[in-house]
């Protein structure tokens, strides 16, 4: 049975990156009736922020990725538990084993001595390593020093190649004497990533570790520790290519949000924001690009994962939160935008209605909130640029106009009030849209917006016949406030 494992370390909330690795562990084991696997590596206590583990939790279920085995919950397999920190005596044991096997060994350097070594060895314009000093030390001479601050390395073979089979890339080799004699063990006996890992990997029978690239030069390490342990269920890997900023550096901050609460925060549906993440590195075979997250895991594969890095585009993204928006169900979407909402909502047009005629301008929950606003209450201020533009010397007559033609219907409909301002335009002997555009901006304080004749019969004929009077009494006593 196919298993993987998601293993994020605790320190912070959960990022665009770590989420694309989860959702394609997710969608590998769901395309292969496998299990997919939550595992904490909190080996690192100085890194840890409290609640982290949860906000990731959290970040992962919004994505819609819920895993079959996790440390919340009730552990009635073999492989738990789920949590590094809670598998400290397998680790030590194992550590125990390599020592005894001289697998391994005890090294006393300072972290001043290695400091020092490493100065030296750039001042000869060499690679910093270690020197190996503690490697030949005998039984009886680590018996005598016993009590003295001490970590555990790792033998690691100087010469040859380690060659890393990957789904992605190919095989992979790397010269072995790059390779130090690596710390698994720290001072205080606890393992450190790439002991731990290896470990728990195998404990857990993962069949394939799907991680990003800034792993690969781990996985030599791990390979080593394997060997040494006498493990030959070399897992399968596969390493995807990472998400970089439009000018192709490392993406951060300053490049927009990156963590998946602040996407939330910003109104992107999460939704899409999965949808978009499995197209940063993966394509369908026939080019589409909207799909669920069951519709891509009947396609998912790893051979379609690119090698190179993938190029985040916040537009792209809030097209696809635009699709996201347009399609979904209309009671979805009302019930999404609800918490965006700065206005109270129980009096005015149909809620749902409103939702229902904003959101094809909308590609953004924040951005459908404000669109939806001037239902709730007439505008207060009118766009500077409109303004100037669409507001003359005879702008407030026109509304006057406007507003003795629409209070004598019969019907406020669409079609009724299309055939009203027609009327209109024809007696004023102007075109249609020097009515129009005035219309709208005196209703909504905006020159963008739903179509005018459909939201003219949303706000109902009072409103509107209020607005209009408004505006035009706001115009006549120069008592206008304009926005940018």
């Amino acid at each position: 049975m196919v298993r993987v494992r998601y293993a994020p370390s605790p320190t912070g909330t959960l990022h665009i990156g770590g989420a694309r690795t989860a959702l394609f562990n997710y969608l590998y084991a769901r395309r292969h009736n496998g299990r997919f696997i939550l595992r904490v590596e909190d080996t690192d206590e100085t890194r840890q922020i409290p609640g982290s583990e949860a906000l990731m939790m959290a970040g992962l279920k919004s994505l819609g990725l819920e895993w079959d085995e996790g440390p919340d919950m009730e552990d009635n397999s073999r492989y738990g538990p789920y949590r590094v920190s809670e598998r400290l005596v397998r680790h030590r044991a194992l550590a125990d084993q390599l020592l005894a096997s001289h697998r391994a060994y005890r090294c006393f350097c300072s972290p001043e001595q290695l400091a020092i070594d490493r100065k030296a060895l750039r001042a000869k314009n060499l690679a910093p390593r270690y020197s190996g000093r503690c490697r030949s030390l005998t039984e009886d001479e680590v018996r005598a020093r016993a009590g003295e601050r001490s970590v555990v390395r790792l033998i690691v073979p100087q010469e040859g190649m380690c060659t890393v089979h990957d789904v992605i890339r190919g095989d992979v080799e790397f010269d072995n004497r790059v390779f130090d004699d690596f710390v698994i063990m720290k001072p205080d006996y606890t393992p450190v990533y790439n002991f731990a890992v290896t470990i728990d990997d195998h404990d857990m029978e993962i069949t394939h570790v799907i991680r990003g690239e800034e792993h690969l030069s781990n996985t030599p390490k791990q390979l080593f520790v394997m060997a040494a342990l006498g493990w030959d269920d070399v897992p399968t890997f596969a390493h995807l290519p990472m998400i970089l900023a439009p000018d192709k550096s490392k993406i951060s901050k300053r490049h927009g949000a990156t963590a998946v609460e602040e996407y939330r925060d910003q109104g992107i549906l999460l939704a899409a924001l999965a949808n978009y993440l499995l197209m940063l590195g993966w394509s369908t075979p026939d080019g589409r690009e909207i799909l669920t997250i069951d519709e891509a895991a009947q396609e998912f594969s790893l051979e379609r994962v690119q090698h190179t890095g993938a190029i985040y585009d916040q537009k792209k993204l809030e097209w696809f939160s635009h699709q996201y928006m347009t399609h979904l169900p209309i009671a979805e979407i009302a019930r999404l935008v609800r918490p965006f909402i700065y206005y109270r909502v129980d009096e005015g047009p149909s809620y749902e209605a409103v939702v229902s005629l904003c959101r094809e301008r909308a590609y953004t929950l924040v951005q459908l909130a404000d669109q939806m606003a001037f239902f709730y209450h007439p505008p207060e201020h009118y766009d500077a640029k409109g303004v100037a533009k669409y507001f003359t010397a005879l702008t407030a007559q026109r509304l006057d106009c406007v507003r003795n033609e629409l209070q004598g219907l019969s019907h406020w409909d669409r079609e009724a009030l299309m055939q009203a301002y027609d009327r209109l335009s024809e007696a004023l002997g102007v075109k249609r849209a020097e009515l129009i555009h005035p219309t709208r901006l005196s209703v909504t304080g905006r020159t963008v917006g739903p179509g005018l004749f459909e939201l003219l019969e949303l706000l109902g004929s009072a409103e509107v016949l209020s607005r209009l009077q408004t505006t035009a009494e706001r115009i006549r006593s120069g008592n206008l406030v304009t926005q940018d």
